[in-house]
């Protein structure tokens, strides 16, 4: 297998550790019940595709245009992690698969929540000098 060049590897970790919880669930999407694969497995798909895309996006734009990505990122994954949570109750998901894939996505979540705290200081109007 050849390795990618450096240019094309480096990420931010946030995007890294989607990267690394959606090789997880394409993996574990392929091994689905039918039942749930082609409905609930192919929505979390959908919707991690759709983070991945939004904030890979968000990465390129002025800081001042960041904020609102990084709310949509962040509400799609608290989705994502419900319809997660959805499909290991209904027995989608074994109990080490969930665990598995719930560990990138926490830490996702917490990453995209300090990038969202760190934007909001810096638009703020205190930190610009208005009121």
């Amino acid at each position: 297998m050849m390795t990618p060049p450096a240019s094309t590897r480096k990420l931010l970790p946030v995007l890294e550790k989607l990267k690394e919880a959606y090789k997880l669930w394409h993996e574990y999407h392929e091994k689905l019940p039918k039942t749930q694969k082609y409905s609930l497995g192919n929505r979390i798909d959908k919707i991690f595709i759709e983070i991945i895309e939004i904030t890979s996006g968000a990465v390129f734009l002025p800081k001042e245009e960041k904020l609102p990505y990084i709310k949509i990122s962040i509400r799609k994954l608290d989705t994502l992690k419900i319809l997660i949570l959805i499909l290991w109750e209904t027995g989608g998901l074994l109990d080490k698969r969930y665990i598995s894939l719930s560990l990138p996505l926490d830490d996702s979540g917490k990453m995209l929540g300090g990038w969202l705290g760190q934007l909001s200081r810096q638009n703020s109007p205190a930190k610009t000098g208005e009121k």
